[in-house]
């Protein structure tokens, strides 16, 4: 049985809103910001994705016959509980990054004013959405930066839960993969989608070569033939023999690719093949990816590592209250400190048009030549601020991600370990 998104929810958010009903505290007005209180690990920065996700799971965010029963049967009988739960509709404001911004320690990313009662009950969703998508997109967009220009291919679906790859093949378009194999991300958002054949269909035929012809004769000479299921080189040759020199791509799935790779492009220019190009697929990240800047290769396909956040599976991303009928509140948590307030955020630039700091404050902060507002409106009284088209929503989102990435400097693109590219700062 399909159930509203209200039902990504924790349990301990209905326990605190019934709790808040019976001493009358669940109407006061209150603001939560999401932040990551720190960077993944050396990482230089992040990138927020999910956000237009969470605007479609958020209109639909109704506790309907089904839910309320859903409730009941797992002990949550409380009359006012579910009486409110019953009327529930988010009438409150949402305030945000731009998705594709990039982010940085403290970064304000989301801001939820509402009455305690409502914003509390979007603390999971805002999380799981925010955490997966963002943690996919960080990690997919230090791919795209170690690729260097050359094409990549998203490829993971049948590493990760059949919904998260779906989200994961939008992320990572978002910040500048070339396409992806997911079927369903090109229907919901309109991601290019892309793929040739496995191993099994070469191994379904006789021979090579009557694979090869099979798939030439359904998808064209500009198809990719997967050429090391027996002996690569030899692959290679009969892909050309069936296909012509004017054969799309040969793929790379295995063994040394670095070396395979210079084999494989002196063997097909050896057989006239100048044009074809040579993909590489095969475990890789963006360490790998960048070992390959060298290889005369053309595209990569990248499946585990991507849809797993090549090391790092979620942003650290956090739902904290910062304010209380307009009064800062602030945990004081050893490890766990939080800046009370509503915040402000900007990113301050120098006269190049280079990023050189973000500026959080609960203060107004005063205007700088190049500073750039970052807090966007997303939600008012309840309502998406723009109509949601799913495609149109993540193909600007992809514009601002490439338009914020030529801001940042340049050792933002360094692989190995730091600090972050820029410093949070105080106004």
């Amino acid at each position: 049985m399909a159930l509203s998104p209200v039902m990504l929810t924790d349990r301990y958010e209905l326990t605190m809103l019934a709790a808040a009903l019976a001493d009358g505290t669940a109407d006061r007005a209150c603001t939560f910001e999401v932040f990551a209180r720190r960077l993944p690990h050396g990482r230089r920065y992040g990138v927020l994705a999910g956000t237009g996700r969470l605007l479609e799971a958020l209109t639909a965010f109704r506790f309907g016959d089904a839910e309320l029963a859903a409730l009941r049967d797992q002990g949550l009988t409380d009359p006012a509980l579910l009486d409110r739960l019953a009327g529930f509709r988010f009438t409150g404001d949402v305030d945000g990054y731009a998705e594709g911004e990039v982010y940085f320690p403290g970064s304000p990313v989301l801001s939820v004013r509402a009455p305690f009662g409502e914003a509390v009950l979007l603390e999971t969703l805002v999380l799981s959405v925010l955490n997966h998508d963002s943690a996919i997109a960080s990690a997919a967009a230090r791919m795209v930066g170690a690729a260097g220009g050359r094409p990549c291919i998203e490829m993971g679906s049948r590493r990760t839960h059949e919904e998260a790859a779906v989200a994961a093949a939008r992320a990572a378009w978002l910040v500048g993969f070339a396409s992806t194999s997911n079927l369903a991300a090109g229907a919901r958002y309109g991601v290019p989608t892309a793929g040739t054949s496995a191993h099994a269909f070469t191994l379904l035929h006789d021979d090579e070569a009557g694979a090869f012809r099979a798939q030439v004769a359904a998808l064209g000479t500009g198809t990719t033939l997967l050429v090391d299921t027996y002996d690569t080189m030899q692959g290679i040759r009969t892909a050309i023999e069936v296909a012509g020199p004017e054969l799309g791509a040969v793929r790379l799935d295995s063994g040394d690719l670095g070396d395979l790779a210079v084999q494989a492009r002196a063997l097909l220019d050896s057989l006239g093949a100048h044009r074809t190009r040579v993909t590489v697929t095969s475990d890789l990240d963006e360490y790998a990816i960048a070992a390959l800047a060298a290889a005369p290769v053309d595209g990569y396909g990248v499946g585990t590592s991507l849809v797993t956040g090549s090391g790092s599976p979620t942003a650290g991303m956090v739902y904290k209250l910062v304010e209380r009928d307009g009064t800062p509140v602030a945990k004081n948590s050893e490890g766990k400190r939080s800046v009370g307030g509503r915040k402000g955020a900007v990113r301050r630039h120098d006269p190049a048009g280079t990023a050189t700091a973000e500026v959080v404050s609960p203060h107004a902060v005063d205007p700088r030549a190049g500073d750039r507002d970052l807090l966007v409106p997303l939600v008012r009284d309840g309502r998406p601020v723009v109509d949601h088209d799913p495609v149109g929503w993540l193909r600007a989102a992809r514009e601002h991600h490439e338009q914020v990435r030529a801001t940042l400097p340049t050792e933002a693109w360094s692989l190995s370990r730091g600090e972050p590219a820029i410093d949070t700062v105080d106004a």
